[in-house]
């Protein structure tokens, strides 16, 4: 879904085409991953998604256009709203300094996004949801950025569905109940990407250890909990996304269908498994073939193109995606971990990353297998609780029975991330940086969720109402962006005057 489509409407024989044209993909991308010879460098990337939030009131700034022509830099692009935009950092790898570099790529990457946005009256603010959003923007076609995938997306959406989508999710008070006649928001959740190349022969235990390890990493990094003026879950970002981009009407959901937006079912053997799934599972959104992309299925001296199962696998929103890559000459495998939240700052984002590839590189060495001890269904509850509570969430792990996932972190997690990172070849100094962060994150319980939670409750019993205290905690939230600190570092204000 991050090219650009030609159509916005499409024939019925141009969905039944396509559907032939799916299984074709399918069955040719199955011989070829047995046969064929891919890279192998075990290289990483993020893509880091931003919200841009108005410089005097801390609301949504409708600019992304304006920011994205100041900066002309092909490696920010347009997300679905108008007031997101994204930035793709350059590849690097987990050995050496490169965890380090992926924090000063990350902070220049946001000070040159929040410069061009200062230019035209607003800050780049890198968090998972923007909390000065409010039910108002979602109301027109203002909130959507250009682009006639983003059109033809909500357009498959609501036809799939038939019917408006209705957001409701837990929280204080009643929690919220809306709804809107647009997949607005989707637009809400912005996140950091992390890509792993991965060879085929490992792919099924990679993606089967960052399936287990989901639970743990979202509730360190829980940076989502305020949406539409409510205070929510502390990663609301999950249940928004999954809700946003609904196909079900609630029949269906009664029935078991299951959600594009989806955590799985089941351990895997093979990627193929995945993309089977998908096909098999999954009715086209956007059946746009390649005769309509321009595009061949196959090239002299390449690898398959695959174009239409390219473009469905980018319509099926799994947590953690795989993705095949022609590339240029030879081509790659990758895992695509969709789960985090942007933010708060450089230095908390690389941690989250060094835990990610860290804990994965320890878990796919083990002898008995992190997920042969658990099942599939206690993966996805620690996933749910975790998005729920954040740090204070609790969950069944091997071993060890139900546990505070804060102490799970501390005393096994974090240290073996850091053993793998050590396995991979990282120096000293960022294994030592990274593995502070984090230890220091989960011992306080100080994620980005719990600073925002307890800033705004304490600018609350301060005096301010609900909109001006979700307008200062994001000016003071962008200054902790500014200071560089750790959000475990960042002050919270004094509950009483004087």
């Amino acid at each position: 879904m991050g090219r650009e489509i030609g159509s916005t409407d499409y024939t019925r024989s141009q969905r039944t085409r396509y559907r032939r044209e799916l299984r074709r993909n399918l069955d040719l991308f199955e011989t070829f991953l047995d046969t064929a010879e891919f890279i192998d460098e075990g290289t990483v990337g993020v893509e880091l998604e931003m919200n841009l939030a108005d410089s005097d009131t801390m609301a949504p700034a409708l600019l992304v256009d304006t920011v994205l022509e100041d900066l002309d830099d092909e490696d920010y692009v347009h997300e679905i709203g108008r007031f997101n935009l994204e930035a793709n950092l350059p590849v690097t790898a987990p050995h050496g300094a490169g965890l380090r570099d992926l924090e000063q790529a990350l902070g220049t990457a946001i000070d040159r996004a929040d410069a061009a946005a200062r230019r035209h009256g607003a800050r780049v603010v890198p968090v998972g949801h923007l909390p000065t959003i409010g039910e108002e923007l979602f109301t027109s076609d203002a909130w959507r950025a250009p682009g006639a995938r983003y059109e033809a997306l909500e357009k498959s959406v609501l036809e799939a569905r038939g019917e408006e989508i209705d957001l409701r999710i837990e929280g204080e008070g009643r929690g919220i109940a809306a709804t809107f006649d647009s997949i607005a928001p989707e637009s809400a959740c912005t996140s950091m990407q992390l890509h792993l190349q991965v060879p085929p022969e490992q792919f099924a235990a990679t993606w089967n250890a960052a399936q287990a390890i989901a639970g743990p990493q979202v509730a360190l990094a829980a940076n989502s909990p305020f949406l539409l003026g409510k205070r929510l879950w502390h990663e609301t970002r999950i249940p928004t996304f999954v809700q946003s981009l609904d196909t079900r009407p609630p029949e269906y959901a009664t029935q078991g269908v299951r959600p594009r937006v989806w955590f799985g079912e089941r351990w895997i053997t093979s990627m193929f498994d995945l993309f089977e799934e998908n096909v098999r599972l999954f009715p086209a959104l956007i059946p746009e073939s390649r005769e309509m992309a321009e595009e061949p299925l196959l090239t002299e001296g390449s690898a398959p193109r695959l174009h239409e199962l390219m473009l469905h696998n980018g319509t099926v929103w799994r947590w953690n995606r795989p993705i095949y890559d022609p590339g240029t000459d030879v081509p790659h495998l990758r895992l695509e971990n969709r789960l985090l939240p942007a933010g708060p700052t450089p230095a908390d984002m690389s941690a989250n990353a060094a835990f990610f590839y860290g804990l994965l590189q320890s878990l796919v060495q083990e002898r008995r297998p992190l997920w042969s001890r658990m099942s599939f269904e206690q993966a996805d509850e620690a996933f749910q609780q975790c998005a729920r509570w954040g740090l204070e969430a609790r969950v069944r792990w091997p071993k060890v029975g139900r546990v505070r996932v804060a102490d799970l972190l501390l005393e096994q997690l974090i240290p073996q991330a850091m053993d793998g990172l050590r396995e991979l070849g990282a120096d000293p100094e960022p294994i030592r940086r990274y593995g502070d962060i984090l230890t220091e994150r989960a011992r306080s319980g100080r994620n980005g969720a719990r600073w925002q939670i307890d800033t705004v409750t304490s600018l609350e019993l301060r005096g301010a109402d609900r909109p001006g205290a979700l307008a200062e905690m994001t000016r003071l939230y962008r200054a902790g962006v500014d200071s560089g600190d750790p959000v475990h570092a960042w002050p919270v204000p004094a509950r009483q005057r004087g």
